[in-house]
């Protein structure tokens, strides 16, 4: 059998692999792939289903002019997608397929990103997005050939991982930040939910809460309540969490062992799962000691940091003008931070935020 190894593709799989960690994630190994395949650019989308704006873009040395105006004008009518899944596709063989307005209409965008010389292949993920790679030579180069393809097509099966891997790494991420706040602030029970209600990550507090089955409890992996309302919240919020740019809370009733106050936003996700409707649930039993904390209210509320000390030492009783003096900040600073945090929480005034805070046991 013959061992030998390509050390070009043996590199391109180390740029691949190595450069999802970085600061500047695919860049390296797009412009590697670009020079592997002889081709002008390579171009990596990410995006869910429906969206007029992909997550992600990235096509290391192009034109910035050209990559603002795809995102503007032509992605969201973009014909060249919805290809056979994993396997490499000329636009020449695509256009075949292609009825004649249709190609009249994307002329400009062919004009413009220098001809018809692209390679792409799409994959698409259970997670409910896809990633789209673009091979494309300028039109003064020669067209690739059954080899390019071929070539591009062995990569395809690491591509997959490699977009798998990423995916993964930046929900943990996402994730990381919000328990880590969670658990910050003292006897906050938190549930990260998918789109499907099902229950990705729990802190110990939400496991004993579910494992009590007051209220709420697990029903295989996903969440049930007891009651109809709480049940209907989740069900709308989950089916458009992008609408809810604010916490909503509510109550969970429990008969013996207290009700729990709930409080429910939209997670805040990279840009890879632009879609996915991922939801942050925080419980919390009202009454119980916690100390408030500046990072827990940022998460909870979406508020910034300096937002968020505000709103933590207006709860300790003191006058605006009393936290804005403890703070360092002038009064006018204060007072416009605080009308910020009022649009952010609902509150109207101040003893209604801090009614607020404690309610939701942040």
């Amino acid at each position: 059998m013959d061992q030998r190894v390509d050390p070009q593709f043996s590199e391109l799989l180390v740029r691949l692999y190595g450069d999802l960690t970085g600061e500047r994630p695919w860049e390296a190994f797009l412009k590697a792939l670009a020079t592997w395949l002889d081709s002008t650019f390579s171009t990596l989308i990410i995006t869910a289903p429906g969206t007029h704006i992909p997550g992600t873009y990235v096509t290391p040395g192009a034109d910035p002019v050209f990559q603002a105006r795809y995102l503007e004008s032509f992605f969201a009518v973009d014909p060249f997608k919805d290809l056979p899944d994993g396997k490499v596709t000329s636009f020449t063989e695509f256009i075949s397929q292609m009825a004649m307005e249709e190609y009249a209409a994307y002329r400009d965008y062919l004009d413009v990103a220098g001809g018809e010389q692209v390679l792409a292949v799409d994959m698409r993920f259970a997670s409910q997005f896809e990633a789209r790679f673009r091979v494309s030579r300028d039109k003064s180069l020669p067209d690739f050939t059954a080899s390019d393809r071929n070539a591009l097509q062995a990569l395809v099966p690491h591509l997959r991982i490699a977009v798998g891997l990423f995916e993964k790494l930046q929900l943990a991420g996402a994730e990381h930040g919000v328990f880590e706040s969670a658990t910050e602030g003292l006897g906050l029970a938190l549930l990260v939910l998918d789109r499907n209600n099902r229950i990705v990550s729990s802190n110990a507090l939400a496991e004993r809460f579910l494992d009590e089955g007051e209220g709420v409890r697990r029903a295989g992996d996903t969440l049930a309540f007891d009651n109809a309302e709480p049940r209907k919240i989740i069900a709308d919020l989950l089916a458009s969490p992008q609408a809810q740019a604010k916490v909503t809370r509510f109550r969970i009733e429990r008969a013996d062992r207290g009700d729990l106050i709930a409080s429910a936003r939209a997670m805040n996700l990279p840009a890879i799962h632009s879609g996915t409707g991922a939801l942050a649930l925080f419980l919390a039993l009202p009454g119980e000691e916690t100390q408030l904390q500046p990072q827990t209210v940022r998460e909870l509320f979406g508020l910034t940091m300096a937002e968020a000390r505000l709103a933590v030492t207006l709860t300790q009783g003191l006058s605006l003008v009393e936290a804005a003096q403890k703070l360092g900040i002038t009064h006018n600073t204060a007072k416009t931070q605080l009308r910020a945090i009022f649009a952010k929480t609902g509150a109207r005034r101040q003893s209604q935020l801090v009614s607020i805070l404690a309610s939701t046991g942040a």
